[in-house]
């Protein structure tokens, strides 16, 4: 058989959005928030209907069948429409690739369909309230008991807990054990009794998190995928797919330059906000160039993209807060993103975890004193 070529699918997929784009959120990225799931789901099932879905998984599961390039074509084409290219990355993604390298056959008939379809919806487990960058300290605890393990513990900045179906939980199993090598991963039903999801209130005054208490919780052993006491190795598997592809980030950034360019037009600037603007504009510029010299394999630029743009973002909320004066203490955007701002110095690894990376991998520095 014939496989469709790259430059094909991507002028399929092209034209399909066109006509189908006013039927999708918008653009959220990685998280779809809680207030957009359903429509999310409804277009997560358009998505699958049309043979957008799960574009390089194997066809026998719902996939395409195709290759990580054209699921590549497909994200920058969405990024081009400024439309999501999936539900949620946590299932489409983390779950999705776990149970497709360390599922068995039951298990990816229970859950692989039913991920692209929308009918499961994930949330990721893994954060605790003394665990967040150095996850290896987890203590949620999981005990075997016959068919089943025991689960008490508690996590936190869980993304769309309170929306989810399942989640993919990471739980010590052996407190022996150096701290890597007890944890174990698992698939776990979001309705089983003992689970409670509360919405962590944020100073934006939104809940876009929430956190997840597990008291005595029930699992069947069926849902530990992979090696027990090897769970570690699975979720580091599965979180080096996290990574969104490179042209679509560039997409994105490229919108947030623009973006950042309008500030200064119409708006009596003063001479050091002009000076502030120029500054982070040619940060980001910098930024782009490295995105767009970056390869297809990870390295230490991605955590010095991560770092850059996070810093960069945070520089722009507060050049606009400045701008807009004393409205920016008042309700409104400007007020929000300042806000907010300081929340992506904690999102997707924060910056001293990036800092490190650097300082230890690029830059050869002694490994940071435990």
């Amino acid at each position: 058989m014939t496989v469709e070529s790259v430059d094909s699918f991507r002028a399929r997929a092209a034209a399909w959005l066109a006509s189908n784009r006013q039927h999708a959120p918008r653009d959220y990225g990685a998280i779809c928030p809680p207030d957009l799931v359903e429509a999310g789901k409804t277009w997560q099932r358009l998505i699958f209907d049309a043979g957008f879905a799960g574009i390089h998984w194997p066809i026998e599961h719902g996939g395409q069948g195709l290759s990580p390039a054209h699921h590549g074509a497909w994200v920058e084409e969405c990024a081009h429409a400024g439309v999501p290219p999936v539900l949620n990355m946590v299932g489409l993604v983390l779950a999705g690739g776990a149970v497709m390298t360390f599922g068995n056959d039951q298990l990816k008939e229970q859950h692989l369909r039913s991920t692209l379809n929308a009918e499961h919806v994930w949330c990721q487990l893994f954060s605790e309230p003394g665990a967040g960058s150095d996850l290896g300290s987890l203590n949620t605890r999981a005990d075997r008991d016959g068919d089943n393990f025991v689960i008490n513990g508690q996590k936190v900045w869980c993304s769309g807990g309170r929306c989810s179906n399942w989640g993919i939980l990471m739980a010590r199993t052996d407190f022996e054990a150096k701290k890597h090598e007890g944890i174990s991963f698992f698939l776990i039903p979001m309705d089983l009794p003992g689970i409670e999801v509360r919405p962590l209130k944020q100073m934006t005054g939104e809940s876009e998190f929430d956190e997840v208490f597990f008291t005595d919780v029930q699992l069947p052993a069926e849902y530990l995928i992979g090696p027990l006491h090897g769970g570690w190795g699975v979720g580091m598997a599965v979180l080096t797919n996290e990574r969104g592809h490179i042209g679509a980030s560039v997409i994105g950034l490229e919108r947030r330059l623009e973006s950042m360019s309008a500030l200064g037009k119409g708006r009596g600037l003063s001479s050091s906000q002009r000076q502030q603007l120029v500054s982070l504009l040619s940060q980001g510029t910098a930024y782009k160039a490295m995105a767009q010299t970056q390869g297809p394999v990870a390295s230490t630029a991605s955590s010095l993209m991560k770092l850059g743009i996070t810093e960069m973002m945070f520089g722009v909320a507060m050049l606009r807060g400045n701008i807009s004066g004393a409205d920016a203490m008042l309700e409104g955007p400007d007020a929000t993103g300042m806000a907010s701002a300081p929340g992506g110095r904690i999102a997707g690894g924060t910056s001293q975890v990036q800092r490190n990376i650097i300082g230890e991998r690029l830059l050869g520095l002694p490994r940071e004193p435990k």
